[in-house]
């Protein structure tokens, strides 16, 4: 492909992206990659180019833009090469016109920034937001242990106990260790949260919301195979993509259960009052994730953002009926706005007499109200909420 080429194809790709935002369709990566596959003439290098020009654009633009052209000019603006690329050629994009639409530049839109920043969330804490995330692993301790397990490459050792860093775009999925289940990709963020929740050998332990089962993986890793582990979700194939992961990181422990929404408490009823801990890793908006799927912040509306929250109230009330007398709940969000983190606590707290805030003792993040925050800025990682809340005896 030529330079130019490429551009129209990343343009072609923006369109479809913001189209996808805005009806809540198929992420950027999906997108990306169904591209890549329909288009096999694009060599390596230019699925590279392209994926990049399209991560570029989105992280550029603030409001969602008028179209993937006008995204790319933004990006054009202050890179000549790039401008030049729009000379009309035959698999190149039209020659540029005078007062044509061109993207914001910004961190996302308005009255998103203006969100983040009532939740004490500086310039710089924005932007760091858009940066590009590196590959974190947990080595799995029922398999291995940092200290002593050997990799195709040294990965930096993190603060989370089992944790490596590695530069973003490292193949860890083709090494023999990953299929072996020695390791897992898993964000520094995410690993200091599991080692948060204390879980320990022989609780009785159920993840909410388990999806596809990262932190369920690190579950029943603290939990070192012993007890009881019930993931939960009441999405089908997302639940579904667990039990091979758990089996390769033989991870015994784990039991799966599909729930219906709106009836997640009768399929859970043999549990009531019965739980060590209930991790409630609640649906959000995402926005703490941003360095990974940029695209997130053209997909929040404030109505969305109520939804999330009322989701997340259901959810911890459900939680706190599955927790034992002394037990406790684990609220995470990948979310840096209030709604979906302090304000979430805080209503929890108001509406159930007895319980109560646990104090943390997290090797990174900052207080915030009744939980820890983690940010990309400070820590260096995703962006996540998390605050512990203790039953009475």
């Amino acid at each position: 492909m030529t330079p130019a080429a490429r551009v129209q194809a990343a343009i072609e790709l923006l369109d479809a992206i913001i189209d996808a935002a805005k009806r809540e369709g198929a992420p950027a990566d999906r997108l990306i990659a169904d591209w890549a596959r329909s288009n096999r003439y694009a060599g390596s290098k230019d699925r590279r180019a392209v994926r990049e020009l399209v991560y570029s654009a989105i992280r550029a633009c603030g409001p969602v833009p008028e179209s993937g052209r006008a995204a790319m000019l933004l990006l054009a603006k202050a890179d000549p090469a790039l401008e030049a690329c729009f000379d009309g050629s035959q698999y190149g994009p039209a020659t540029i016109r005078d007062g044509e639409p061109v993207g914001t530049a910004g961190v996302a839109p308005e009255w998103l920034v203006e969100r983040l920043g009532a939740a004490g969330l500086s310039d710089s804490e924005m932007l760091a937001l858009l940066d590009r995330a590196p590959l974190d692993i947990r080595v799995n301790t029922l398999k291995a242990d940092r200290a002593t397990i050997e990799l195709p490459e040294q990965g930096e050792s993190l603060a989370a106990p089992q944790g490596l860093r590695f530069e973003s775009g490292t193949l860890v999925e083709q090494w023999q260790e990953y299929s072996q289940g020695l390791i897992e990709v898993q964000d520094h963020g995410s690993q200091i949260i599991c080692g948060a929740l204390g879980a320990k050998p022989g609780e009785t332990v159920i993840d909410l919301c388990a999806g596809a089962g990262g932190k369920t993986l690190a579950l029943a890793a603290a939990m070192e195979n012993q007890g009881r582990l019930i993931a939960c979700d009441i999405d089908r194939n997302r639940l579904s993509k667990l039990a091979p992961r758990a089996e390769r990181a033989g991870a015994g422990v784990i039991e799966t259960m599909l729930l219906d929404p709106g009836r997640e408490l009768d399929a859970l009823a043999e549990l009531r009052g019965q739980a060590d801990l209930v991790l409630v890793d609640a649906p959000c908006s995402g926005t703490g994730t941003w360095r990974r799927k940029p695209e997130a912040k053209w997909r929040l509306t404030p109505e969305r953002l109520q939804r999330f929250a009322a989701v997340q109230d259901g959810l911890l009330d459900i939680a706190a009926a599955l927790v034992r007398p002394g037990g406790r709940i684990g609220f995470v969000t990948c979310s840096l706005l209030d709604e979906e983190g302090k304000d979430r606590a805080d209503a929890f707290l108001a509406r159930h007499a007895g319980w109560h805030a646990l104090e943390q003792a997290l090797p990174l993040g900052r207080q915030h109200g009744e939980g820890i925050r983690l940010t990309p800025y400070h820590d260096g990682t995703d962006g996540f909420f998390v605050a512990m809340l203790g039953s009475a005896c």
